[in-house]
């Protein structure tokens, strides 16, 4: 993905819809959080929702198709443990480069 914006094609992708998600829910979840209450990870596959079904609308899908919104829940549940992965990834690794033996 590298040198390239987001595509319609791309957030239909298990690897586009979790890397916007990562990155709406990582701007995003403090203020959700204090304003909402909910946690991160009903969050984060709200997110994922809404953004796989937004793609499939901008591919064509029927809104008036319940089967969208059915697959659209069902891939925000992945789409949000990919992207919580992503998260991990990110912050144990960085977390790591400073660990000690000391810290263990």
């Amino acid at each position: 993905m590298a040198d390239k914006l987001f595509t319609v094609e791309t957030l239909a992708t298990l690897g586009g819809a979790s890397f916007l998600t990562y990155l709406v829910v990582a701007y995003t979840k403090t203020l959700v959080q204090k304003a909402l209450g909910i946690t991160t990870d009903i969050y984060s596959v709200i997110v994922g929702f809404i953004v796989v079904l937004l793609a499939q609308f901008a591919m064509g899908a029927s809104p008036f198709n319940w089967i969208v919104y059915f697959l659209s829940v069902a891939n925000g549940f992945l789409v949000a443990a990919a992207a919580g992965k992503m998260n991990d990834k990110a912050i144990t690794e960085y977390e790591k480069r400073f660990e000690t033996d000391a810290r263990k």
